[in-house]
């Protein structure tokens, strides 16, 4: 597997704990298997995938599950500027 100077962690991939805060801002409470059943029932993945990214020992989602699960409760990921580069 090819690693990415740019993009590197140790733990889980920080898109997990990005999307979970978005889920909580999104549900007003701190993540649920309930929450995760909804998202599921909109059309994103299972709850068994969402909970291996929250509770369990998924490290690295797929994007397009990822995009799907956000997807489903209204949402969208959009490039924005990190730094100054030339």
């Amino acid at each position: 597997m090819k690693l990415y100077k740019s993009y590197m962690f140790r733990g889980k991939d920080p898109a997990i704990d990005e999307f979970r805060t978005v889920v909580e801002d999104h549900f007003g409470r701190r993540v649920n298997y309930k929450d995760l059943r909804k998202i599921e029932e909109d059309g994103g993945p299972t709850v068994g995938a969402t909970a291996g990214w929250f509770f369990g020992k998924t490290k690295r989602p797929q994007n397009p599950t990822l995009e799907a699960a956000g997807r489903s409760i209204g949402m969208k990921r959009v490039w924005v500027t990190d730094r100054g580069n030339k």
